[in-house]
């Protein structure tokens, strides 16, 4: 062996023990801190409060219900479990949280949560109750909540932000009470409705903006009648995305609010309600977990 294959062997041999040297650090540099996932369903549903307002009939107009003798009629309240609008069923292994819809109510979380990826499975009953017999079967995740129950048109939600879940319609959004939130889409023309597009500029919709309060998902990507559809909700500081069977259907950011000193103050952590809401609907797989930061592919959104 020469000098010159001497010398080429032994850069060789270094370059192995450097590469083997600084292989575990970084490898532990490039190994992503796995984030524990809290799950919110159990047989008692001891995660969540349950709140039952009324049966809304058709024709309601926002006014406070009242009997024919014209007497208000009270909200049935909180977590009055004979009425069985919210049971669970074991089906193999998994814990189903089924919703009757036959009140308009919501299951609330007993905590609040701030910067965090929500994501659950749903699907569709066959039963649908009056107001929205001949309508869509209804429903959706109410994020940011606060405040009391009864705070907006139906008396039935606290003050929040809107995931809706609706047939065909899974992923737009609805302001509830006095939010307000800026969402990428199209300028509506005449009677339409803004649609979130991820490459259009930012529209001011809810409370004080000239859209009023509600937006259409950019594209429908519910799955058929009696099929579990997953749904993703990324919360992080104001901003918030929508994601409906992997796919982004809206995009929104400067989650606010108007206070009752008629300012406009953000609006970033809360508790989270799932809606009864005229509609039979079946929950699964809820689970949450913190985030403290976007990941880079969903920063490219904003």
């Amino acid at each position: 062996m020469n000098n010159i294959q001497i010398r080429v062997l032994c850069v060789c041999i270094l370059s192995i023990i450097i590469s083997c040297s600084d292989s575990p650090k970084d490898e532990q540099q490039n190994i992503t801190k796995e984030v524990q996932w809290k799950y919110l369903i159990d047989e008692e549903l001891s995660n969540w409060d349950t709140y039952l307002s009324f049966k809304h009939q058709k024709g309601y107009d926002g006014s406070a219900p009242k009997n024919e003798d014209g007497t208000l009629i009270d909200p049935i309240g909180m977590n009055k479990s004979e009425y069985k609008v919210f049971t669970t069923v074991k089906e193999g292994e998994d814990e189903i949280i089924k919703v009757s819809g036959e009140y308009y109510g919501c299951l609330i979380s007993k905590e609040e949560y701030k910067d965090y990826h929500l994501q659950l499975k749903f699907k569709w009953g066959d039963k649908k109750w009056t107001p929205r017999e001949s309508l869509l079967k209804d429903s959706g995740i109410l994020y940011h909540s606060i405040g009391p129950v009864g705070a907006e048109h139906w008396r039935t939600w606290m003050l929040s932000q809107e995931f809706q879940i609706m047939q065909g319609h899974t992923g737009d959004y609805w302001n509830q009470a006095t939010s307000a939130i800026d969402i990428r889409a199209y300028t509506p023309e005449y009677i339409m409705n803004p649609m979130a597009n991820e490459h259009q500029d930012y529209l001011h919709i809810g409370e004080g903006g000239p859209y009023k309060n509600y937006c259409l998902r950019s594209n429908d990507y519910e799955k058929l009648h009696g099929e579990w559809n997953t749904l993703d909700l990324i919360c992080y500081k104001d901003k918030s995305l929508h994601i409906v069977n992997g796919n982004v259907v809206m995009v929104l950011k400067n989650s606010r609010y108007l206070n009752s000193q008629g300012e406009m103050v953000p609006l970033t952590a809360g508790k989270i309600q799932l809606q009864s809401e005229a509609a039979e609907i079946h929950f699964k797989d809820i689970r949450i977990r913190g985030l403290d930061s976007l990941s880079s592919n969903y920063k490219t959104y904003f």
